[in-house]
């Protein structure tokens, strides 16, 4: 299921933290990585590893928007509609997001490239209205920069370039 690699590396994150659940969000954040999300045998592992129970682990991930229980795209792109986005257009920004991407919130492009999601803060109140695709972050976002944004990770992809 998950790599000897992987495996080390969770020992290595664990031995860093006086108590092992510390090491919780990050052990979910690396296995997400290599597996495309948390699954059930992520969760078993995890939690088997950090000596709590397994709903405990889900507990978490549902707490953590950039967790996910379900496979999403190789993109995940999530937009914030709090209220400091939300005062400076981060709805017209989600729907035209949508429009782009020709899917709504939680959903993902029948080529898996992009996943969608609208989320309540990603800490970036200053660069109002940001989103994250994956670990980068963009603010001050317009439709113009959503539009380039996406133009790029496509162009990016190796089936893009024939």
């Amino acid at each position: 299921m998950l790599s000897e690699s992987l495996l080390r590396k969770f020992d290595q994150l664990i031995a860093r933290y006086p108590l092992k659940r510390s090491a919780l969000v990050p052990l979910l954040m690396y296995a997400q990585d290599e597996v495309g999300y948390v699954s059930e045998e992520v969760i078993a592992e995890v939690a088997q590893r950090v000596d709590v129970r397994p709903i405990e682990v889900v507990e978490v991930i549902g707490y953590y928007s950039m967790l996910h229980r379900k496979p999403v795209g190789k993109y995940n792109v999530q937009v914030c509609t709090n209220i400091s986005c939300m005062l400076r257009g981060a709805d017209e920004v989600f729907e035209h997001a949508c429009k782009k991407l020709g899917i709504k919130h939680k959903q993902t492009t029948p080529d898996g490239l992009f996943s969608l999601e609208e989320v309540e803060c990603l800490g970036a109140c200053c660069g109002a209205p940001a989103m994250q695709v994956n670990y980068d972050f963009y603010e001050n976002l317009t439709a113009e920069k959503i539009d380039a944004v996406i133009d790029e990770l496509k162009k990016n992809e190796p089936s893009s370039k024939m």
